[in-house]
């Protein structure tokens, strides 16, 4: 009887650690890019361009459109994206923006990393900034802010 107890805790065992690393080997992420245009290339991520056709956005973040505002006229285009993700490592998903914002014409003009990281880029016309916040219990929170330069105040 004592055997039999061993043996089955011994399979629940092994079948807790194959389920974990299933588990664990679902999180990594593919490698493929697509762009607007129906170009592929490789890369870390799937990626897409959302509402900005000079923004690539890895496509393993979730977009929330509920959260997210877009504003169109003739002169320019602006808003706010807001992205989610759970357990995405912080570190890739900055150098996936600061490679493709480059590839896109757009110059890095300062970054800050710590708890909360930002990334701010420009081009003659407009500027964009990328939060990244990673909460404690997993979820990581992307906001793109894309807007003009040069507005006059009223």
């Amino acid at each position: 009887m004592k055997h039999s107890i061993l043996r089955g805790r011994s399979v629940t065992a092994l079948l807790v650690v194959f389920l974990l690393g299933g588990v664990w080997m679902g999180c990594s992420s593919t490698v493929k890019e697509t762009r607007g245009d129906g170009g592929t290339s490789t890369s870390k991520y799937v990626a897409r361009y959302y509402q900005f056709d000079d923004v690539l956005v890895p496509g393993e973040l979730n977009y929330q459109a509920d959260k997210s505002l877009i504003y169109e006229s003739a002169q320019y285009k602006a808003g706010v994206m807001h992205f989610t993700k759970w357990r995405l490592d912080v570190d890739s998903l900055i150098e996936f923006f600061n490679y493709h914002m480059e590839n896109d014409n757009w110059k890095l003009v300062n970054s800050y990393r710590g708890k909360e990281s930002l990334l701010t880029f420009s081009k003659p016309d407009k500027s964009c900034n990328i939060r990244i916040t990673e909460k404690w219990y997993g979820t990581t929170y992307v906001q793109i802010a894309v807007g003009p330069v040069g507005a006059k105040k009223m």
